[in-house]
């Protein structure tokens, strides 16, 4: 599933060609996604100049001046800019037509994915008002993570990929800050030290920007707006890498699943 890094990645890929651009059309080939698509995109859309398009967790938003487009790739979804007479291929679900000649074309194969609309603050919609702070933001800290992990009984691993504490930390960006923190990732998170949380917050911060950088991570079929893969995986230290050496120490990764997901840690870096 694209995580934070490839989302941020497919945002700053779209947004130049989309942002005070003019929507001439939508076209729905697929109603069915992880919800129904609205069947009034086209009217709500139609002649509307677009004001921004930015992420908040996993999701793009399109705003526009009567409304907001919210956008999630799913499992394997990707968003692409291409020119509108473009012959829609196998899982081309939804074009979003320009009058510049270009559109923004959603590519799903498992229809996981989503194209929702709202006319109402996006901080007040059910998919955005009770999640945490972006990873990337002043607002995420060490002392965050202490505080709201008080009397936590979860592992760490979990709770640093609850949305509610933080969001945007999937499964590989938590196995790689957790060992770039030294903390193991079954380790409960109420007995960690406000000390090692800050290190964590820092390690988030730094995996997430690193792969940001390097234009996310393909380990099955992510592509960015020009569908072009991510080089992340190349620089990863645990994930994925189980039975061979720590990048570190040299002793062998191991793999155990945390809350039925892959955990990968090296047992002597990280306690």
């Amino acid at each position: 599933m694209p995580e934070l890094p490839e989302v941020e990645t497919t945002c700053r890929g779209i947004k130049p060609y989309l942002v005070d651009k003019t929507i001439q059309q939508v076209i729905v080939r697929q109603m069915q996604l992880r919800w129904p698509v609205p069947d009034n995109l086209h009217e709500k859309l139609q002649g509307h100049h677009i004001r921004a398009v930015f992420r908040r967790a996993k999701y793009l938003l399109m705003e526009v001046s009567n409304g907001c487009v919210i956008l999630h790739l799913g499992m394997s979804g990707n968003l692409r800019i291409i020119p509108a007479n473009t012959v829609a291929a196998k899982h081309d679900h939804i074009d979003f037509v320009l009058t510049d000649g270009n559109a923004l074309r959603l590519n799903d194969p498992r229809k996981f994915g989503a194209v929702l609309w709202t006319d109402q603050s996006i901080d007040k919609h059910p998919l955005f008002k009770d999640l945490g702070p972006e990873p990337l933001s002043p607002q995420f800290n060490g002392s965050l993570l202490y505080q709201k992990a008080k009397n936590c009984k979860i592992a760490v691993k979990n709770f640093i990929m609850d949305s509610h504490i933080v969001v945007g930390v999937g499964n590989i960006y938590a196995s790689e800050a957790l060992f770039m923190a030294g903390i193991h990732p079954n380790r409960q998170a109420g007995k960690i030290s406000l000390k090692r949380y800050q290190k964590l917050a820092e390690a988030i911060k730094t995996v997430l920007q690193h792969a940001i950088d390097q234009g996310g991570t393909t380990l099955k079929d992510f592509v960015n707006a020009q569908g072009k893969p991510g080089y992340f995986q190349q620089s990863l230290a645990v994930y994925g890498r189980t039975e061979q050496p720590c990048l570190q120490c040299g002793q062998t990764i191991q793999q155990i699943k945390i809350a039925q997901r892959s955990s990968f840690f090296c047992k002597h870096c990280q306690k």
